[in-house]
């Protein structure tokens, strides 16, 4: 088992639900989940090719931090400071001119997934505060259109600020209701859907996910996913790509979801190559077996990479 540094806890309150579901989930593995899960995550970033080289920008940034290849993407790095234990990146040079992203290691996976082409038109469902957004605007070279949408207007103007502050060029940012692109027929050559979720992954970001969780949580977000869902796979193309994916370890909102939106829709699930650890995706939850297809997604635990716990899927629409 590694060796995390623990948060400082008086006293950690797990709900007996919490405890009895992740069991069953995680089997032996629980323990090393919840220790994981309660320590500190390292910070990591992403170079923003927009403004940047990564060989320049690892050049400026070596002097005071030492900087390791995240090995699923090539603009991301794990980053401490070579001679304080400090977590101020957001307060670097580097950070305010938009060279870099602060994001975690795990979250670079969906663009990662995707690989949106040049020219083509891409819509970010749920985009704020724009980590995957301006990662996919990077990837695409500012070329094509990319629509970052969000539905809270509180959420839309760090979106807008982060999208500026990184040079975003063919962004276009609107603020509706995620079912409301089912209107967009065919409109959509790649979609990304990081839904919100119930954050089980997160936990060593807050520890208040530990408190919020219940049964009734997930069966809310679930309904919320399922109609983001069907209405992004009304928008995209024949044979266009959809990403689905989360910070949730909960198989209903996971590899369920995927089960139940390949069952209503024609789209299918496409293998996901990368240099990462995996664990197996959960194909049997509480007496339901789900389809095929969820052996294709990817599932993270946070002790896997020593990161967030993730969940993604990367969909194509049959022509």
């Amino acid at each position: 088992m590694a060796a995390y540094e623990p948060i400082p806890i008086k006293e950690l309150k797990i709900k007996k639900g919490f405890e009895e579901r992740y069991q069953k989930i995680l089997g032996e593995r629980y323990d090393e989940f919840l220790e994981c899960s309660t320590s500190y995550i390292r910070k990591s970033i992403r170079v923003n090719g927009l403004k940047i080289g990564v060989k320049e920008c690892v050049k400026r940034l070596s002097k005071n931090w030492v900087l390791e290849p995240i090995p699923w993407c090539k603009e991301g790095f794990w980053i401490t400071h070579r001679r304080e234990k400090r977590f101020d990146i957001g307060n670097t040079p580097e950070h305010q001119l938009g060279y870099i992203y602060v994001q975690d290691a795990a979250s670079m996976l969906p663009p990662v997934v995707m690989k949106p082409k040049k020219g083509s038109v891409v819509l970010d469902l749920c985009a704020s505060p724009g980590s995957k957004t301006t990662q996919l605007a990077a990837m695409m070279e500012n070329q094509g259109v990319l629509i970052a949408n969000d539905v809270q207007g509180s959420r839309i103007k760090p979106l807008g600020m982060n999208l500026m502050r990184c040079g975003t060029t063919n962004t276009i940012i609107t603020q509706m209701s995620g079912v409301g692109f089912k209107k967009h027929e065919g409109r959509y050559d790649f979609i990304l859907v990081d839904a919100p979720c119930s954050g089980t992954g997160t936990v060593r970001r807050s520890l208040k996910t530990l408190q919020m969780w219940s049964p009734g949580l997930v069966k809310k977000m679930a309904g919320i996913q399922k109609q983001l869902l069907l209405a992004a796979s009304t928008a995209l193309k024949p044979g266009g790509v959809l990403v689905y994916s989360t910070c949730t370890l909960e198989p209903e909102e996971d590899e369920g979801m995927v089960s139940n939106i390949l069952e209503l829709t024609d789209l299918e699930t496409e293998d996901i190559k990368l240099d990462i650890v995996r664990s197996d995706p959960v194909v049997e939850w509480e007496g339901k077996e789900y389809a095929d297809g969820v052996r294709k997604c990817l599932r993270i635990y946070p002790q896997d990479n020593d990161t967030e716990g993730f969940f993604v899927a990367r969909m194509r629409k049959k022509k």
